[in-house]
């Protein structure tokens, strides 16, 4: 049965919010002696221990790392866990086909059998969160040489997470903080049998596509669901038809009471990254060398990507999550680059360098620091650009070059023995999924393109061969035309054809293929004269990094050379790593630019607004018929608000890549939302966060229920969940 929990309120003690910290990604281990107080004052009725405890269950025990890049929530006692529709594309679009397009239609597992397992998919759950720092750092001295320093650090980490695990199924994570000042250890359990429930057509879970990607108003349904499986046990296994439901020791309450401005709201989730401690070199790399050109190269790529899906359903289907995922970081990039101009950001830094010059003036330790940065950053940029256009070019630029490189795993294995053979049949597997995912001339056109740019921007001593003598005749077409037509790499029959041969000559015909001899060159390059400097240069600026750090606590305890950022956060916190964090803010609408005022919520009535009529099912502001009749007649069951449907809620809650289908809890410890972006406004706050500015953009959790009911009519999910209704 629906499970409710009716709350009588009697009466309301309305807290001021005004003094509430929204700037930072704080520990959930450290919460109790830094932020509980802050957070009941403002607003939160629960205690840090409610959060995070190792004694009894609390709400950690229902956030999961959802494939190790987003994050997703528990919400039922049979292992329902919710995240974003675009978190779960990949496993949405490895099912579909022109036939079945689940991409396109939606799906909904009418039961337990009908779910959809998902092969390498895994999610995982903190266990506890340890401060390790003195065992990692035991035998490590000040001026020690730093290659000796991380030789001692690695070995302590293996030797203090290997005991902490031994004699149990979990991992372990050891990561540093504050560039290695301090290390924490998060002891992880992971499963691995993680099966698709239910996912809403695209034109819900990705309404207004790239169009709309990171801006305000949002009217995204952006959510799908899955559900772990484990053994008979309880335990973490491999897929297995006699795996069942797993049972988690806590999950998430849904409230459908709604929210207002002002409202305490808390995101709980995986962060990526952010560097909020970067000096001014490097901001300035980023805004001015960096994004600029990975965003032409990206922006040409996804305008051939376009062009050939429009054309082609199969093509659509094929390239729909590889668009996705270039083009996500590609807005970002541009809204980060015009964030950071508007906020003054480099200017800031330097005034924030001026505070610490003056205030470590005569330090030994300290002073030179800043001359230090301009050397080292200046010493990188070289490096740090040739890494940044080699990732562009093998990972988001033609396939077919990181696909042929892939063989080279044969050079290590002799003909004819078992690890032959072993090698062989994976690489037949991987050729199988690359090729029902692959289009010959959508790749050349990208080969193009990308190869090209790569060529123009990259430092000359850094340029392969085969790209030095196309950029001389200014021809890369007649380059793709060779490497297209030859290579035995451009279709499935000519590949296998060559693996099939005696295995003496597979290799020998791999080493001569003109894709894998190109793929070859930049990759040789990338390891030969790239990476080892870059690493170097690295290391040096990670070692002042620590220093930098060190300095900033002991000369600032308060974090007042922050000053004349607005809103910023008085107390230190470590960038985000990827590890589970919690921050927290209020319900809050924003004004992005003068004259432009927005409400904190969008409606369905907005879905209408922007829809597009004689489109495709694809086009990006196609509504669905049945989604137009039950908004024409009202028909939103429980989930509804004074005639309304809401759909997208904004908060000012510190957010970066990672916090992708994070929990958003109210006050009450009760799920309110998901979380799924950022506005364009906010992008830059992986580098400085602006209180004013910043706001992240949830889906409403009333919205993800009333599609799973009404629109996909599968109530057998809802009445799996623990939903609160005042009265």
């Amino acid at each position: 049965m629906k499970k409710y929990i009716h709350i009588f309120v009697v009466a309301c003690i309305l807290t001021p919010l005004s003094s509430i910290a929204h700037e930072g990604m704080w520990l959930p281990s450290l919460l109790q002696q830094l932020n509980e107080e802050d957070m009941q004052a403002n607003g939160f009725k629960l205690t840090a221990e409610d959060i995070y405890s190792v004694n009894k269950s609390s709400m950690k025990d229902a956030v999961v790392w959802f494939g190790r890049g987003c994050t997703g929530e528990v919400v039922s006692n049979k292992g329902l866990i919710l995240t974003n529709h675009h978190c779960g594309y990949g496993q949405i679009q490895s099912h579909s086909t022109v036939e079945n397009d689940l991409l396109t239609d939606g799906f909904a597992a009418q039961s337990f059998g009908e779910e959809l397992p998902n092969n390498g998919l895994t999610v995982s759950f903190v266990v506890r969160i340890d401060d390790v720092t003195k065992s990692v750092l035991a035998g490590v001295k000040d001026g020690m040489d730093e290659e000796k320093r991380q030789e001692i650090i690695k070995a302590n980490i293996e030797k203090v997470g290997d005991a902490a695990v031994e004699g149990t199924h979990y991992d372990y994570i050891i990561k540093p903080f504050f560039y290695g000042n301090e290390y924490y250890m998060f002891v992880m359990e992971t499963f691995k049998d993680i099966r698709l429930v239910f996912a809403p057509p695209s034109s819900i879970g990705k309404y207004g596509g790239d169009t709309d990607n990171w801006v305000w108003p949002r009217h995204t349904g952006d959510f799908s669901i899955f559900r772990i499986y484990a053994d008979k046990n309880g335990n973490p296994a491999e897929y297995s038809e006699d795996n069942v439901p797993y049972t988690p020791k806590y999950h998430f309450p849904i409230s459908l009471n709604g929210v207002k401005p002002d409202d305490f709201t808390m995101v709980y989730g995986f962060p990526g990254r952010t560097k909020q401690y970067l000096p001014s070199e490097g901001v300035s790399y980023t805004v001015e060398t960096s994004n600029p050109i990975k965003i032409a190269m990206r922006e040409k790529t996804i305008a051939i990507y376009d062009k050939n899906m429009a054309a082609d359903d199969a093509v659509r289907i094929k390239y729909s999550a590889k668009k996705a995922r270039v083009a996500n970081a590609y807005k970002k990039w541009i809204g980060e680059s015009k964030g950071l101009k508007r906020l003054d950001a480099i200017n800031k830094k330097n005034e924030q360098e001026e505070m610490f010059a003056k205030a470590v003036k005569g330090n030994k330790e300290y002073e030179a620091l800043l001359s230090k940065f301009q050397e080292e950053f200046k010493a990188i940029e070289k490096y740090q650009l040739g890494r940044d256009l080699y990732i562009e070019e093998l990972y988001y630029g033609p396939e077919i070059l990181r696909f042929s490189l892939g063989f080279n795993a044969l050079k290590e294995v002799s003909p004819n023995t078992p690890e032959f053979e072993m090698a062989l049949k994976k690489l037949k597997n991987n050729a199988k999924a690359f090729y029902k995912n692959y289009d010959l001339a959508t790749d050349k056109e990208v080969f193009v393109s990308a190869s090209s740019m790569y060529s123009d921007a990259i430092d000359p001593s850094f340029l392969p061969s085969s790209f030095a003598i196309a950029k001389e005749k200014g021809d890369f077409e007649k380059l793709a035309n060779t490497v297209y037509k030859k290579s035995i790499f451009c279709h499935e029959e000519k590949l296998m054809k060559v693996l099939n041969a005696s295995q003496e000559s597979i290799y020998k015909k791999v080493l001569k293929d003109p894709a894998f001899v190109i793929g070859k060159e930049i990759y040789d390059m990338y390891g030969n004269n790239i990476a080892p400097e870059y690493k170097k240069l690295g290391e040096e600026i990670d070692l002042s990094m620590r220093t930098y750090v060190k300095a900033l606590k002991e000369v600032f305890p308060n974090r007042e050379y922050v000053a004349n950022v607005k809103g910023a956060s008085k107390q230190y916190w470590s960038d985000a790593n990827s590890t589970l964090r919690v921050t927290y803010g209020k319900i809050e609408g924003s004004e992005p630019r003068d004259g432009v005022q927005f409400k904190y919520y969008t409606t369905l009535e907005g879905v209408m607004e922007k829809r597009r009529t004689d489109v495709p099912k694809t086009h990006e502001f196609y509504v669905p018929q049945k989604l137009m009749d039950l908004y024409k007649n009202k028909d939103y069951g429980q989930y509804g608000e004074d005639g309304k449907m809401m759909v997208c809620i904004t908060g000012s809650n510190h957010t970066t890549g990672g916090n992708s289908g994070s929990p958003v809890i109210n006050a009450e410890g009760q799920l309110i939302g998901i979380n799924f972006d950022r506005t364009w406004e906010s992008t830059m706050s992986d580098l400085m966060f602006d209180p004013v500015k910043c706001r992240n953009i949830i889906v409403d959790i009333r919205y993800v229920l009333f599609v799973v009911d009404k629109y996909g009519e599968c109530p057998r999910l809802i009445e799996e969940m623990t939903l609160v209704k005042n009265q």
